[in-house]
């Protein structure tokens, strides 16, 4: 049968529609996922003569034995050591430190669920020596690099990834006191340190970023779950199944006393290290004394770092180690 001319006629504009419709999602995908661009922020600045005039005193933890001024310690490989916390007690390999007068820094291996997890145990005279950094020290869409990278940018004693702002679109970004993103995500709960270094976990629907910053939110991280509150067990198997179920490596952060921090990454995906569901992560980090602990983004991105030497082994396949570039890490250093 013939085409009437009404209906050739129609062909053409289908036909560039359909190839506009595909190149602007081809567009947009880009845009999301692989054109870096730099973001201007929302420079919602926190008082940071909190801490430019501040000299603070060392926590008796944090002190070394040799008491002369920013002098440090570091050691190798030590003898087996156990934390006990409510009866159940934790073993692991003692590996290397770092002391000076405000920071020390002690990281232990455990073997937990068929899976090789490390610990870093932070104590600090004051968190303003708990810091975050951007890849490049820009913040923006799909500017990456390798953990270790902005570690070494930045004269990281230690290092573990972030949260991977760059990867979506919302989500509150509170970063070494400044606000760059005041858009919340309904769905994430909030880790917010503050600048008298306790944490507290809230949503977007509790509070704005404008009243974070004038609380004095230092770091606020925008992934979650939470995986401790107050002491007790914020996430389990029951909920955010797919999530909570998988094993996978993980990234958390948590604080057991005023100054003191716990930084927690498992392998997995591998046939050596399975890795850690959310309620076997909150479990562990609850043994080791953490009131409140956080979920940090994991998978491949799932990195820690010290002293510039790559300390677990990050997988995406579970084909061999590799780095995944993320958009931001948290690290300890001056």
């Amino acid at each position: 049968m013939n085409e009437t001319p009404k209906k050739r006629r129609r062909i053409p504009w289908v036909f560039c529609y359909g190839v506009l419709l595909a190149a602007f999602t081809g567009y947009v995908m880009l845009d999301t996922f692989l054109i870096p661009r730099a973001e201007t922020e929302n420079a919602a600045e926190m008082n940071m003569s909190l801490f430019e005039n501040e000299e603070p005193a060392a926590l008796s933890s944090a002190t070394p034995e040799d008491d002369s001024s920013q002098t440090s310690k570091r050691s190798g490989r030590k003898s087996k050591t156990s934390v006990t916390a409510e009866n159940t007690a934790v073993t692991a390999d003692s590996g290397s430190s770092y002391a000076d007068d405000n920071i020390c820094i002690t990281l232990n291996e455990y073997r937990e669920n068929d899976t090789d997890i490390h610990v870093a145990e932070v104590t600090l005279s004051s968190v303003q020596y708990l810091k975050t950094a951007f890849a490049d020290d820009t913040y923006g869409r799909n500017i990456k690099a390798p953990t270790t990278e902005i570690a070494e940018d930045h004269n990281a004693i230690f290092a573990v990834n972030g949260d991977f702002y760059g990867a979506r679109n919302k989500g509150y970004v509170i970063r070494n006191g400044i606000a760059y993103r005041e858009v919340g995500d309904p769905s994430a709960e909030v880790l917010c340190i503050y600048a008298d270094g306790h944490f507290e976990i809230t949503t977007s629907g509790e509070k704005t970023v404008d009243e974070l910053v004038d609380e004095g939110v230092w770091q606020a991280f925008s992934f979650g779950p939470a995986l401790l509150m107050d002491g007790e067990t914020a996430v389990t198997e029951d909920e955010e199944v797919g999530r909570a179920m998988a094993s996978n490596p993980r990234t958390a952060v948590g604080i057991t006393a005023e100054g003191h921090y716990i930084f927690v990454v498992s392998d997995g995906r591998t046939t050596e290290s399975q890795g850690l569901s959310l309620s076997q992560l909150a479990d562990f980090m609850k043994r080791l004394g953490c009131v409140t602990a956080y979920n940090l983004d994991g998978g491949g991105s799932s990195t820690m770092v010290f002293d510039g030497q790559l300390i677990n082994n990050p997988t995406t396949s579970g084909r061999g180690t590799s780095e995944r570039s993320v958009s931001d890490i948290v690290y300890i250093g001056y």
